[in-house]
């Protein structure tokens, strides 16, 4: 029987996809791990590959695997793929084109909220038994203007949530939709011009080459003088050297982070030393801990995702996409328009 391996899978997704899988004559073996380059487990027979965010699949691992035919992440980004090795091979690759849009925008303003009110400096004071508001002044969102970087389905239900707390919202996108934006109430603009405006500015855009480092030390100038840089989307999309220049010259007043650039390697920090090019690796992770340490930053460990009801629709479309593969109808396909 084709052999079906997934990689960075809890107990409770086994027992899930174990049972929803059972009937499609496939042998279905589960791993917590990230595969990568350092994987020992065969991976010779693998026909269909399911993995998340940590894993590699590069080249060089593509080579292990002669027979692989499919490749289903459970994600909605997928540049942890060496996308154009797959297309040259013939082995598909399935997203999950959509599962948390509501549950990512919802942690956007926990974020935002949580810097706009000084939510965790509150917090870590009054553990200490401080109830001084001294330094604890935020401020309201209502009238504030919002930037979306990134208006697609994500983007979209954060403009909505924005307009519920009254703020203007503006927002740029490669492919704008004006009938939306005149039934939601909000205009588009060039990125320029809403990191000069936005009081908040939140990222929604994909990891490609033309979005990595897209804030970088020139855009963050750009920026209102004290405004919030918000980023839920992927790590590398902001120059992290770049921002904390920009917190320490008070360019931002802070910035709400479920993503960090690197922030696959900060558990592996031993490992690096054995990696190629691993002294600007290290460095990558240095600069994730300088971040972690600031009071005007907040860190979330990518999370934005995980809810109850987005897992179970990343799982039923993991399902979904499997059980189309093998019917001859395969859907969610990236990489080929």
């Amino acid at each position: 029987m084709p052999a079906a391996l997934f990689f960075e899978v809890r107990p409770d997704e086994v027992e899930y996809l174990a049972r929803e899988l059972a009937d499609c004559g496939l042998d279905v073996y589960f791993f917590k791990e990230p595969i990568d380059r350092n994987t020992t487990v065969d991976i010779g027979r693998t026909e269909i590959l399911s993995v998340f965010i940590r894993s590699r699949i590069t080249a060089e691992l593509l080579d292990r695997m002669p027979h692989l035919k499919l490749i289903v992440t459970r994600s909605t980004g997928y540049d942890h793929i060496d996308l154009q090795t797959c297309l040259k091979r013939g082995v598909l690759v399935c997203n999950i084109p959509g599962y948390g849009e509501n549950t990512v925008a919802e942690h956007t303003f926990a974020l935002i909220l949580t810097l706009s009110r000084n939510i965790q400096k509150a917090y870590l004071r009054t553990i200490r038994g401080d109830f001084s508001l001294e330094g604890l002044r935020g401020f309201d969102l209502k009238g504030r203007t919002l930037g979306v970087v990134g208006a697609g389905r994500i983007g979209l239900r954060v403009i909505r949530i924005a307009k519920g707390f009254d703020m203007e919202v503006l927002a740029h996108d490669i492919r704008p939709q004006p009938l939306v934006a005149d039934v939601l109430g909000f205009r588009y603009v060039s990125l320029e011009e809403l990191l000069r405006i936005s009081d908040i500015v939140t990222l929604h855009v994909p990891l490609t080459p033309a979005t990595y480092h897209l804030i970088n030390w020139n855009r963050l100038q750009l920026m209102k003088r004290g405004a919030l840089l918000i980023n839920t989307s992927r790590g590398a999309i902001v120059d992290t050297e770049a921002l904390i220049r920009a917190l320490d010259e008070g360019i931002i007043a802070g910035a709400g982070l479920d993503v960090i650039e690197g922030e696959e390697l900060i558990q592996e920090e031993w490992a690096l030393l054995h990696m190629p090019e691993a002294e600007e690796k290290l460095k990558t992770v240095l600069r994730a801990h300088l971040l972690l340490r600031r009071e005007n930053v907040v860190v979330t460990p990518h999370i934005g995702f995980y809810s109850h009801e987005a897992l179970e629709r990343i799982l039923r479309t993991t399902v979904d996409n499997i059980k189309s593969f093998l019917a001859g109808r395969p859907q969610n396909v990236v990489g080929t328009e």
